[in-house]
């Protein structure tokens, strides 16, 4: 096998030896996976008459319920700052392994923000071949606000954390619930951007490049590039994501499908490995604070009160017990 970067040949020797890799598609779960456009949203419709701002809004929330994920234009977040943003995180991943593991990149990134593979990895399929730089939006500014990337960082998450908050209330709206809820408890303090690298992968029928899983958020808005590979779950089949350069992708979390009392769904998605190809995205996720309980206040409520905390430990409990998530199950009334 050629080297890697990240190594993963060489980390996951003995998973490759273990299993044998001349086969095809040993995950069987690859084949037969049609593209599909997902729901696509204008919202500069909700600056128009009081008509086509409800009918957009209620467009979301219909989405929302059925698909989980969709996808918007003119959404406020400029394409100077998307490109800049692509520019300058494709530099920071051309960094060698050595400089990204030892946090010596330029940019000053937080201690254990880079993160590569599956580290608790037991069999092949739950390798992920991807590697990725995890920051919370507070040590943005940390980093070391001269830099380029660290400045591109900031600017798009003060865009997309907008963008988030506007989506969670009309959210909230659909439901009949006007607080602010969202504006209280998802604070730039507790929310995270993670800059996202698939590289190439010679085995990709063999391993994901994400595995299949759902968000533990309330939202996630992602920014990704044109060489496609993500895939949901819809109507009980997977389907293949086709790329859309104008828009972003806006999924609901576990935490709005609780909080929802499942009126919108979290769905499970996955990325697929690219043998030629390295794709490049980035996530912003809308999160609570660890303290923020969820709670429907639906008066038959499926799910029982807890903390974000509690969700979060019970997912790294399964985790690392399991080797995989169990999520929303484990909260169920």
């Amino acid at each position: 096998m050629e080297e890697s970067d990240p190594p993963f040949f060489e980390f996951y020797k003995n998973l490759l030896e273990k299993e044998d890799t001349s086969k095809k598609n040993v995950i069987g779960v690859f084949d037969n996976v049609e593209e599909w456009d997902l729901p696509v949203i204008d919202l500069s419709r909700l600056c128009g008459e009081g008509w086509e701002s409800a009918k957009c809004k209620k467009e979301i929330a219909e989405a929302s319920k059925k698909w989980g994920f969709f996808q918007v234009i003119n959404h406020g977040v400029s394409n100077d700052i998307l490109e800049k943003m692509r520019y300058e995180q494709m530099k920071v991943f051309k960094n060698t392994f050595h400089v990204k593991a030892k946090n010596k990149c330029e940019s000053n990134f937080p201690e254990g923000s880079y993160r590569w593979g599956t580290p608790s990895a037991t069999r092949l399929r739950q390798v992920a071949w991807s590697e990725a730089f995890h920051v919370p939006l507070t040590d943005i500014s940390n980093m070391g606000g001269l830099t380029s990337l660290s400045n591109t960082m900031e600017q798009f998450a003060t865009m997309v954390s907008d963008l988030a908050e506007n989506i969670a209330e009309i959210l909230a709206e659909q439901l009949g619930h006007k607080s602010d809820f969202f504006r209280k408890n998802c604070l730039p303090s507790t929310c995270y951007l993670r800059m996202n690298r698939y590289p190439p992968c010679p085995i990709s029928s063999q391993v994901y490049g994400l595995m299949p899983h759902t968000d533990s958020d309330f939202l996630t808005i992602l920014y990704q590039d044109q060489i496609g590979g993500l895939q949901l779950v819809k109507d009980g089949k997977w389907i293949a994501v086709k790329p859309n350069k104008d828009a972003l992708i806006i999924n609901i979390g576990d935490l709005f499908q609780a909080w929802s009392n499942d009126v919108y769904k979290s769905v499970k998605h996955r990325v697929l490995a690219n043998k030629q190809s390295q794709r490049f995205s980035t996530a912003y996720f809308f999160c609570p604070s660890y303290d923020t309980m969820i709670q429907s206040g639906a008066e038959n409520s499926i799910y029982k009160r807890f903390s974000f905390r509690e969700f979060r430990q019970q997912v790294q409990d399964d985790v690392k017990r399991l080797g995989y998530k169990i999520g929303l199950p484990r909260f169920i009334l």
